[in-house]
């Protein structure tokens, strides 16, 4: 308990000295929102570069036909939940910081790939982002679970045993979120896209080396003393995937 004292009192104060690891959020194919923001959730097809994404395109899109991007305002639509437990309300200040915080997180990412605009016109494509299921952290619970002798080893199964992603426990942070692409003149649809993070208490990758999985899970563990800090996770990983890829439609237009 004086080491996890310890890591909470010291690194949680200053999350650089941890870096930015990966794999703290993964995504929940179970919890995949239909909010109705998006117009046809039937064709969205896992992708090959969004680590669980799922994504539709125009067929014969020509990415390179856009030279800028306008991102809407991001809105958050709160989707009927399955999960009985989940909490229902959330401070509008709490709203309000998420959606700038991701707002901020895509224009930071996406200007090194697209001019980002204010306006529509030919040559610019708009970006409509809704936030559709979030449900913050029960820090209380997380707390509770970390004082109690070995409660880690059960915690760490839990995920797989309720059907969650591993490492990942019943009381922590989850958001969904969909996106769309449209022409800012005509307003046709160019491609759609969704996705459900879970925040990952006990996560590491032991693939990606040894330094990265004791990133990833000293992220991880920290995280889950703090309501929103997977769903800031979770926008940095969006904001950063998305990025790539749409400078990727742009140079190698299909």
């Amino acid at each position: 308990m004086a080491v996890s004292a310890l890591l909470l009192a010291g690194c949680a104060a200053d999350p650089s000295v941890l870096g930015q690891a990966t794999g703290v959020t993964v995504t929940d194919p179970a919890r995949l929102t239909r909010s109705g923001f998006l117009t046809d959730y039937a064709r969205l097809k896992t992708t090959t570069w969004g680590q669980g994404i799922q994504c539709w395109k125009e067929p014969g899109l020509n990415a390179a036909r856009y030279n800028k991007l306008m991102i809407s305002r991001i809105v958050v639509s709160f989707a009927p939940s399955t999960d009985k437990t989940a909490e229902k309300t959330i401070d509008p200040s709490d709203l309000k910081t998420l959606t700038d915080y991701f707002y901020a997180a895509l224009v930071k990412n996406l200007k090194s790939e697209i001019e980002i605009v204010d306006h529509p016109g030919p040559g610019v494509a708009v970006m409509r982002v809704a936030l559709t299921d979030l449900v913050p952290t029960t820090v209380g619970d997380s707390l509770a679970g970390t004082l109690i002798p070995y409660a880690f080893i059960v915690e760490a199964g839990s995920g797989s045993a309720t059907g969650r992603p591993a490492g990942s426990t019943p009381y922590l942070g989850e958001t969904g979120m969909e996106m769309q692409f449209r022409d800012s003149v005509s307003g046709a649809v160019l491609a759609e896209c969704r996705d459900t993070e879970i925040g990952r208490k006990y996560a590491a990758d032991m693939n990606a080396g040894a330094a990265t999985a004791a990133q990833t899970w000293a992220n991880g563990y920290l995280n889950s003393f703090q309501s929103w800090s997977y769903a800031k996770d979770a926008f940095d990983k969006w904001s950063v995937l998305v990025a790539k890829q749409v400078g990727q439609l742009r140079k190698n237009p299909q």
